[in-house]
């Protein structure tokens, strides 16, 4: 069936590029997070826009979440244990602790020690807020889960985190 205005190629590849445009950053960085190797993270990439080349529909370009999503699986399907880089890391100490340089404030070990406490979930959803600079939303509709849910899961994991660093009084909203 051919869609009115235009050749379809075309049309294909103009929300094509536009999606790839939108998102290719986002897609990497969220890889990045996961594999070590900048070679595989550029394998992973091309094979998450091959995917989304193949399932495009010009009228209905998927979004940021939908290719995200498709990352993960490519991730979890590659051999070889997850790993959290040190970037990723970082960003949580960033949001934990302000300027990262400044004395008395928390350190790198300490968060990731900090890290170590929370469920696997949690630290999904603070690395998807951290890392990724996901909302709520977005992390729900990722995870296929109630906002609500991903909200109060963000909510106690900041909470554990804090306690964990001995920030429980401060104002670190944006763990």
């Amino acid at each position: 069936m051919r869609e009115r205005g235009g050749d379809p190629d075309t049309l294909r590849e103009e929300a094509f590029t536009r999606v790839f445009d939108a998102h290719w950053a986002a897609v990497r960085h969220h890889i990045e997070c996961v594999v070590a190797d900048d070679t595989e993270v550029s394998e992973i990439v091309s094979e998450v826009f091959l995917l989304a080349w193949s399932k495009l529909k010009p009228a209905r370009p998927m979004g940021r979440v939908w290719l995200l999503r498709a990352a993960e699986r490519r991730v979890r399907a590659r051999p070889g244990p997850a790993l959290t880089l040190q970037s990723a890391v970082d960003a949580v100490h960033a949001g934990v602790s302000g300027d990262p340089d400044a004395p008395g404030r928390v350190g790198r070990a300490e968060v990731v020690r900090a890290l170590g406490v929370l469920t696997p979930r949690e630290a999904r959803i603070i690395m998807l807020t951290y890392w990724d600079g996901l909302a709520e939303g977005e992390i729900a509709e990722l995870l296929r889960a109630p906002e609500s849910r991903v909200r109060k899961t963000l909510g106690r994991a900041r909470d554990r985190l804090r306690a964990e660093l001995g920030l429980e009084g401060g104002t670190v909203d944006d763990v």
